[in-house]
């Protein structure tokens, strides 16, 4: 078998698969909701009636902060800045790969499901059958928390780790809520946003940024770095 073949073999299993599984599965419990009302709307007409100028601002806010334009662009710099930080492109594969996935994810099923947003004003525009899962949710989760898993990986100081991951984690709850009060989502839309986009980090991660060399590939990585002269040393 070609290396090729091997690596081609080797991503199929373990992000394509994973990712169709999640389709398959996300597709089915959105059917689900469908069918069986959940009440949430009461969750929904609740927060509609508590708005105020306030926190209007600040879920604008927070609900920007996982606007498509915005994402694809942080993702673009993040992914050259990593490269540039580590030398590699490693860290910065496995960020567009996170992000991307729970983006095809979305699209493959959010339209197929077709769930009305809840009925409350929306605060702001979007298409009126695009409600599950929560496309913001799903690619803030990506975005954040990929970067924060990378940084946390190369960061040795604990106290700076627990920033970077607080971070990572508060800011796709923040959009979370935001979204949820803006009359754009359900609770289970928010909620499987959020399932969504772990599931895409931790895919990414096992394949691309923690992927265990095999014996073969550790020993040519090896003797790649080794110099003539430190090769001929050892030699007897």
């Amino acid at each position: 078998m070609s290396r090729r073949t091997e690596h081609v073999k080797y991503y199929a299993l373990t992000i394509l698969l994973p990712l169709l599984l999640m389709a398959g599965v996300t597709y089915g419990v959105g059917e689900l909701i469908l069918a069986w009302p959940t009440g949430e709307a009461g969750v929904s007409r609740a927060l509609a009636a508590d708005r105020t100028s306030l926190w209007n601002s600040l879920t604008d806010f927070g609900s920007s902060l996982s606007d498509t334009p915005y994402i694809v662009a942080l993702t673009a710099i993040a992914a050259i800045v990593f490269r540039l930080a580590y030398g590699r492109w490693r860290e910065s594969v496995f960020l567009i790969v996170a992000v991307w996935s729970q983006s095809l994810v979305f699209l493959a099923v959010t339209e197929v499901v077709g769930r009305h947003r809840p009925p409350v004003e929306h605060l702001d525009p979007a298409p009126p059958t695009s409600s599950f899962p929560s496309g913001h949710v799903s690619a803030a989760v990506a975005f954040y928390c990929g970067v924060a898993l990378v940084l946390a990986t190369h960061i040795r100081n604990r106290a700076l780790q627990v920033v970077v991951w607080t971070i990572g984690i508060a800011a796709p709850l923040a959009v979370a809520f935001s979204r949820l009060y803006r009359g754009m989502h359900f609770l289970t839309d928010i909620t499987w946003g959020l399932l969504l986009g772990a599931v895409c980090v931790v895919v990414a991660a096992r394949a691309i940024l923690h992927r265990r060399e095999r014996p073969a590939e550790a020993r040519s990585s090896r003797s790649s770095r080794l110099r003539p002269g430190a090769q001929s040393s050892m030699t007897p």
